[in-house]
């Protein structure tokens, strides 16, 4: 049938969801669709079955879209390290470290790899539905963009491009958008789908219109704001998908601090804990902050050296030691798994040698220069027993321990995993929460039923429903089938 891109004015305007949420309408009209994103900075990842890691955003799509995530789905991932410096993998396997300032200027190195991997899927798919990265209009990038036009003229794509009308200056940016593009790449952006608005849509009409004569181009939908339908984060604390949790089952709310390092990764180990009714996740940057947290958690992170120094800085370590010596639960997955032992050396990472760790585990790393990338699995010990899965993104080796725990091991309150997943397993995350609450004296009692597949199950249908109801969904098709024939005729050109 042929392929779309979905661009947007600027980050956080609601790509992934709107890609997501046209890959599930698509595969209920029984087409079988592909997502794909080109170019992804992200420090939320995901490992595939063959082991090959991909932004977590695209892992989300392949399950909109009813099919087993790969690395064709996101060819290339950028991992930020530091302001200026990222790990870059491509299809799937990382092949180094790079200064801001030399990938940007070589980056177009890597467009035969993303149009092959694009093509792969064309081949295997009736549909594939692109993410573009950012927002186009980053003229500044223009010359080297694999992401967003530049794989998109390369590939023959066209492009739809969606605007947050939440906010405000929702028609500035997306003709302004339109209008800094040169000729070429105008004449790849077939229109505009408008996101997140509230009220009543007549209101938005004149605007509609005027953009319409502006621009030339139609507006394929105006998507209302729904809570509770966000996908997979990229980079950016969503603290609206955490904000309204469901009431508890028991008397008691329980509350989990998250320690929200400068460089904090997969902090979407915590949506399946948010699931459960009656967990309220607080995302926080100062210890004082810990005082009345049930459970403090801490996450991956991309920089463990460095936000371990921030960590000891901020004086966080001082009270974590504290809170072990009084036996109120604390939780490290990966990197901050690695943060709570012994020691770390590093000589692949920060190369700062070997550093201490806060000493709440009995466990001591060393930086491979090999990232672990796996899917692994075990038997929890309980009557009667039970599988769970998580899968492993690391370079840090971890040694010591006596287990006691899935991909890791406990001591008194404190427990730390290598797994990422590993919550998403609803009868160990009710295990797991019904001991924090023990420890923590709350009447909160797990939710028996509470499913996070099911969860995530019911996002994506809701974000196809909201496709479905509110968008263009013939004239989509159209430009999804017809490409540049169903293009409509540029009227706006500056300069």
């Amino acid at each position: 049938m042929g392929s779309l891109l979905i661009a947007g004015t600027g980050s956080g305007v609601g790509k992934s969801a709107v890609v997501a949420g046209l890959c599930r309408w698509l595969v209920r009209e029984g087409v079988r669709v592909a997502p794909f994103k080109a170019q992804n900075m992200s420090l939320n990842s995901f490992v595939t079955r063959d082991g090959a890691e991909i932004g977590r955003a695209q892992a989300a799509q392949a399950q909109a879209a009813r099919v087993e995530p790969e690395a064709a789905m996101n060819p290339v991932l950028l991992k930020p390290g530091s302001d200026t410096r990222s790990q870059v993998i491509v299809m799937g396997h990382a092949i180094g470290e790079r200064e801001a300032s030399a990938y940007w200027g070589t980056q177009h190195e890597l467009l035969d790899v993303v149009v092959d991997a694009y093509r792969d899927l064309r081949s295997r798919f009736d549909v594939v539905i692109c993410e573009g990265a950012g927002s186009p209009a980053e003229i500044n990038l223009r010359r080297g963009d694999i992401a967003n036009l530049g794989f998109a003229r390369a590939a023959g794509v066209p492009v739809v491009v969606i605007g947050d009308v939440d906010p405000g200056g929702v028609f500035a940016a997306l003709t302004g958008t339109l209008a800094v593009l040169d000729a070429a790449d105008q004449a790849l952006i077939a229109g505009f789908l408008i996101n997140r608005f509230r009220g009543d849509v007549a209101l938005l009409e004149p605007g509609l219109a005027m953009l319409a004569g502006l621009t030339g181009r139609p507006t394929y939908g105006v998507l209302p704001y729904l809570p509770g339908l966000a996908v997979d984060a990229e980079d950016a604390i969503d603290v609206r998908a955490f904000a309204d949790p469901a009431p508890p089952r028991g008397s008691d709310v329980l509350r989990l601090h998250v320690v929200t390092y400068p460089r904090i990764s997969n902090h979407t180990d915590l949506d399946a804990l948010a699931s459960e009714p009656g967990v309220l996740v607080r995302f926080v940057t100062r210890p004082e902050e810990l005082a009345d947290a049930d459970l403090v958690v801490l996450p991956g992170t991309r920089a463990t050296v460095e936000d371990l120094g921030w960590l000891r800085g901020r004086g966080f370590a001082a009270v974590l030691r504290d809170r072990a010596a009084r036996r109120r639960p604390i939780l490290g997955i990966c990197g901050g798994y690695q943060l709570l032992g012994e020691s770390i050396e590093d000589r692949v990472e920060s190369r700062a040698g070997s550093v201490p760790g806060v000493g709440l585990l009995p466990v001591r790393t060393r930086f491979a220069a090999e990232k672990t990338l796996a899917r692994p699995s075990a038997w929890v010990d309980a009557d009667p027993p039970y599988e769970v899965h998580g899968y492993e993104i690391h370079h840090g080796r971890v040694r010591g321990g006596d287990g006691g725990f899935p991909g890791g091991c406990r001591r008194g309150c404190v427990t730390g995993t290598l797994w990422h997943g590993l919550f998403e397993n609803d009868e160990f995350r009710r295990d797991f929460l019904r001991g924090v609450a023990e420890a923590a004296g709350r009447d909160f009692v797990p939710a028996p039923d509470t499913s996070f597949a099911a969860v995530r199950e019911a996002r994506l249908d809701r974000l196809a429903d909201l496709v479905a109801g509110h968008a263009d969904t013939t004239a989509l098709r159209a430009l999804i089938e017809g490409g540049a024939s169903a293009r409509p005729r540029l009227r706006l050109l500056l300069g």
